[in-house]
């Protein structure tokens, strides 16, 4: 009984080798690099969906960053608004892989400057390119293979493939 009591209060020193440190040193390195890379991954997925301000009358502080979709609806409870909002909340890795900023403008009244600019009537999707031109408008919510295929054809973006 003795050897054994006396074996389990026995610590065992830890002498870390060069090796160990050189592995400890790594493994710190890799889990700041991963956090590091992660961060803006997680902030891109929280900013991919905003709302449209009033005052905004262009979207030039996206051109040759990213391609908006800029959605108008009558209000944040249209069906056809809660639709394309669902389809594209299921498709977010795809469309962060795209450069794509979803803006949304769902209060008429407020008399938004875009929504004077662009008109739209009662919903409509409005895709704008890197370069700033209109790319496609819908008048009924699309899919995410519609949109992102409209997007895959377009030559900035073939380019970014190659």
């Amino acid at each position: 009984m003795l050897r054994i009591s006396s074996f389990l209060n026995t610590q065992k020193q830890f002498i870390p080798n060069e090796r160990y440190g050189v592995q400890l040193q790594f493994k710190r390195l890799f889990i700041t690099c991963l956090l590091t890379l992660a961060a803006p991954l997680q902030a891109a997925d929280n900013t991919i969906f905003q709302t449209l301000t009033t005052d905004t009358h262009n979207l030039d502080k996206y051109q040759w960053k990213y391609r908006p979709v800029v959605i108008f609806a009558p209000s944040k409870s249209d069906a056809d608004y809660v639709h394309q909002m669902k389809i594209l909340n299921e498709s977010k890795s795809a469309l962060t892989d795209r450069d794509i900023i979803v803006l949304s403008d769902t209060s008429p009244a407020d008399n938004g400057r875009l929504r004077a600019k662009l008109e739209p009537i009662g919903f409509e999707l409005v895709l704008i390119g890197k370069d700033g031109g209109v790319k496609l408008r819908e008048k009924r919510p699309i899919s995410a293979e519609v949109l992102l295929s409209t997007i895959d054809r377009m030559p900035m973006r073939k380019a970014n493939l190659d």
